[in-house]
């Protein structure tokens, strides 16, 4: 199936363009017209996607993030990519409350705050050469 849209957008990783993430995924959903609080997991699950590339994938050094939205009449799948440090051991990363940053006053609950506010999520990553979270949201209730 063709989506009946798409986007692809890069920014620098700085804390103020989480913001901005959310808003340009959120913006570009809503074409679709679906109901608010699905707008509301989107804007939720891109936050903790881009936090997470900032925070953990370039430990807050300057680096590029890419965000692909592809919409589609019934869903809409969404990827965050960085090319940063990579995640070592990806299951130990999804697990709920472990951070690699106990420094940090996060929660280490990122991974489990999108798989909660999206249908789908899958983690790529290569230590060393950056992380991809693509997710996917159902635009309707079933």
């Amino acid at each position: 199936m063709q989506p009946v849209n798409k986007m692809r957008t890069e920014f620098i990783s700085k804390s103020v363009n989480e913001g901005f993430a959310r808003v340009v995924a959120a913006s570009f959903v809503a074409q679709a017209d679906p109901p608010i609080d699905i707008l509301a997991d989107i804007r939720t699950a891109v936050s903790e996607a881009v936090t997470n590339a900032i925070i953990h994938g370039y430990d807050e050094k300057e680096g590029i993030i890419i965000m692909e939205c592809l919409l589609y009449t019934d869903h809409v799948e969404i990827t965050i990519e960085d090319f940063g440090k990579g995640i070592d051991d990806i299951e130990k990363a999804r697990t709920p409350l472990y951070t690699s940053k106990p420094e940090l006053e996060r929660s280490g609950m990122g991974f489990t705050v999108m798989e909660t506010f999206m249908d789908s999520l899958t983690v790529e990553s290569v230590p060393g050469k950056g992380t991809k979270v693509h997710m996917t949201k159902q635009l309707e209730y079933r």
